[in-house]
């Protein structure tokens, strides 16, 4: 039998989704698990078209967005706007 690599950015097909999978990880992740899913979200729209229109090189997306990664937060604030994410402060319940 022949398997392959499962890969989150090849099910993220519409903003629900992305939006719902970024609110989990957002959620319960830490640092590390945050970057690397908008950089899953990158990939699943393409990270030609966000390159495009963040201004950065293909190259630079896939480092600032890999594990380990510590990019800088004008960096994820151009990513997230590219994919169509904003952040929204919600208080928190005591």
């Amino acid at each position: 039998m022949e398997t392959s690599r499962f890969d989150i950015a090849d099910y993220l097909e519409n903003k629900e989704m992305i939006a719902e999978y970024l609110n989990s990880v957002l959620e319960d992740g830490n640092n590390s698990d945050i970057i690397i899913a908008i950089g899953h979200i990158a990939k699943s729209i393409g990270m030609t078209k966000i390159a495009e229109e963040t201004g950065l090189s293909r190259p630079s997306l896939y480092k600032a967005l890999s594990e380990g990664a510590k990019p800088q937060f004008e960096t994820i604030m151009k990513v997230l706007r590219a994919i169509g994410g904003q952040i929204k402060i919600n208080p928190l319940n005591a």
